[in-house]
This record gives structure tokens, C-alpha cells and sequence, in this order.
């Protein structure tokens, strides 16, 4: 399935623990429609010491969320969005916002 939402978009936590929280899209998994967004969802995970290069302990990590828990965020008007879909004369389809109509590149 093809999702709306990118790498490296600034996105919106509409819900669960971190609702409100805003931040950039580090990795996508659209088969399991589940998003990675940077400083949010922090797990934590004990680290097994593998020699003088990594040591071992407790690593606070950015965990998974789900697709439909984030909105993308505009970068003109700063609000988040459901993004609609245009197709321009080349063929290219371009998101818009559908508040201000500014394409989000």
C-alpha cells in the first residue's frame, strides 16, 4: 500500500501516550503500516556488551507506531493535515494541504 506520509516529513502524534508531539519521520514500514518518528514512543532496551567498541547497558530507543496515530504537518500553515493527492499536467502527482493548498514537497 503506498502511504501519504514520507521520510523526513514533519508529522503530528494525534493519539496515544506521546499525543501532541511533533517530529520527523525516520523509517517506514508501509507492510506493517507502521511508522518510526524521531523523540517519540521512547522504549527502552538492555544492550548486551559486544566487546570495547559497544558496550552494554540500557539504550533509550524510538519504537514503531501505528499509520493511522500520525498527521502530517503542513509546513506553511503549521497544522496538521490530511494530505489530498493532485496530478499535474506532467503526470506527477504532488500532496497538498487542504487548508491552505500549499504543496508539501
Amino acid at each position: 500500500m503506498k502511504l501519504k506520509i514520507r521520510k523526513k516529513d514533519r508529522v503530528m502524534v494525534i493519539s496515544g501516550k506521546d499525543r501532541g508531539k511533533i517530529g520527523e519521520v525516520i523509517r517506514i514500514d508501509p507492510a506493517k503500516m507502521r511508522i518510526v518518528v524521531g523523540k517519540t514512543n521512547m522504549v527502552a532496551r538492555h544492550k548486551k556488551p559486544r566487546g570495547a567498541a559497544e558496550p552494554g547497558g540500557i539504550h533509550r530507543m524510538e519504537a514503531p507506531i501505528a499509520y493511522s496515530n500520525v498527521m502530517l504537518m503542513c509546513p506553511k500553515c503549521e497544522k496538521a493535515i490530511r494530505p489530498k493527492m493532485d496530478h499535474l499536467a506532467t503526470g506527477e502527482i504532488i500532496r497538498l494541504c487542504r487548508k491552505c493548498g500549499e504543496a508539501i514537497l
